[in-house]
């Protein structure tokens, strides 16, 4: 998972909370970003109808009806993201020790598994809920 995700759920929740039309610009402040960074991932997401935008003069980004609904879940596949993942692997299937030519195929199973609860809880968790905590409500 990608700091990209956290920029979405916290884009995601001001709209929301905002519900109203913010520029990236707005939106960049109070993520604290820049806001290319921002149209990026807002980009990502309209695609994936997260969140609506507006062109031309009061133009920026807005949230879709029933945007509280939308779980973190939605968030990921729409960044296309997996939530744990490596760019390195231990070892090599090429060498004799049965630990070193192992530990890949297991480490990607302990992946895997990891990422399917990491999934299943994401998909329990909406944008209403966030906005909620921040908000005690």
């Amino acid at each position: 998972m990608t700091a990209e995700f956290s920029l979405a759920v916290h884009g995601l929740v001001f709209l929301l909370h905002k519900d109203t039309i913010v520029t990236s610009d707005e939106l960049a402040a109070n993520i604290c970003t820049n806001s290319a960074r921002v149209r990026k991932v807002m980009a990502r997401l309209k695609h994936f109808g997260l969140v609506r935008s507006s062109e031309g003069k009061g133009s920026g980004y807005h949230c879709i009806d029933h945007s509280e609904a939308i779980t973190l879940r939605q968030v990921l596949n729409a960044l296309e993201e997996t939530a744990v993942s490596t760019n390195w692997r231990s070892g090599s299937v090429d060498m004799d020790c049965q630990i070193a030519s192992g530990m890949g195929a297991v480490m990607d199973d302990i992946y895997e598994n990891m990422n399917l609860k990491c999934e299943a809880y994401l998909e329990s968790v909406t944008i209403g809920m966030i906005q909620d905590r921040i908000f005690q409500r």
